[in-house]
């Protein structure tokens, strides 16, 4: 080994610490905005901890819909969790420090958390689509042991996908910069990081977005092509608006996640600036979460009576 290579190989193994700028420019608007995503945090936590406690404790919502929001929720917490309390350091001491390890790891759960929710999010679709469709056959098809071997194959899969991005990862070698100007550790800054070719890998993750972003999607519009030709066949106005109704939800949390997703990482980033870039992340990994519970049980009836029952307990 020549002394360059040697080198180099001794300046990736002494990467020991990553700084993330975060949000740097706040200046006056510091405490104000620490303390907006601290009670945003506070709230996502605590209405996705409640939407899968009232799915466990109550009889009325063991159905498949309701045990795709607790699903669902599982995600949110785990995506909270992983990016919130390492921004709220960023933006309290205009910045934070975290191991190499430290910011895989972060991308990982990341990945992992993202995912399964674009999984759960079309197989719900499939589960509306069954509902609204075939009504008749809807309990023999979606029963408890469908949804429950969906679910963990999905997770299956999510943790299989999250390995594929990340050993290829940890054999890079890293020579610094060492400076993260964002919030949280994302794919492609880890890799701005690297002193490798990392050619291939960004082959790979293409290839892997197509699969675990466009796949879903696909099966998404798909599903809602067939459930807006049964809704368009059902005579009464009030048939198709309750049919509709049982949708709408899940379109809106569909339409925040993919909308955001997509401007981020799918249409060119040339035109962001990165203040866009870090306000746009901002969206799906921390007023999504907080939304979701929101969004399923502000106008559902059998969520707001199983809160009731359980405050009388």
């Amino acid at each position: 080994m020549d002394n360059g290579e040697e080198t180099h190989v001794r300046l990736a193994n002494n990467v020991t610490s990553i700084i993330l700028l975060g949000f740097s420019n706040l200046q006056n608007f510091k405490i104000p905005f620490f303390l907006i995503l601290f009670l945003i945090y506070c709230a996502t936590i605590s209405g996705n901890f409640l939407i899968i406690v009232l799915f466990l404790q109550s009889k009325t919502l063991q159905s498949p819909m309701y045990f795709f929001i607790a699903q669902l929720s599982l995600c949110d917490i785990l995506l909270t969790t992983d990016i919130v309390p390492t921004l709220l350091l960023t933006v309290l001491y205009g910045g934070s420090s975290v191991t190499l390890f430290g910011c895989i790891l972060q991308f990982s759960f990341f990945v992992l958390s993202e995912i399964s929710e674009c999984f759960l999010l079309s197989v719900m679709s499939y589960d509306r689509y069954l509902a609204i469709r075939y009504p008749l056959r809807y309990n023999a098809i979606m029963n408890h042991m469908f949804c429950v071997l969906s679910v963990s194959i999905l997770w299956l899969i999510a943790f299989v996908i999250v390995l594929i991005y990340v050993i290829p990862i940890c054999y890079l070698y890293y020579c610094g910069p060492h400076i993260i100007d964002h919030f949280f550790c994302d794919l492609e800054p880890i890799l701005q990081l690297s002193c490798s070719d990392t050619s291939i890998i960004h082959i790979q993750i293409l290839i892997l977005s197509v699969l675990n972003g466009y796949c879903p999607f696909i099966v998404i519009v798909i599903s809602y092509v067939y459930i807006v030709i049964t809704i368009l066949k059902i005579p009464s106005n009030t048939g198709r608006h309750k049919a509709f109704s049982t949708c709408s939800s899940h379109l809106t949390v569909v339409s925040m996640l993919y909308g955001t997703l997509s401007i981020v990482y799918i249409f060119p980033t040339k035109g962001q600036t990165l203040s866009l870039s870090k306000v746009l992340s901002l969206v799906y990994t921390v007023l999504t979460p907080l939304l979701n519970p929101i969004i399923y049980t502000m106008r559902n009836k059998e969520f707001k009576e199983a809160f009731h029952r359980l405050q009388c307990v």
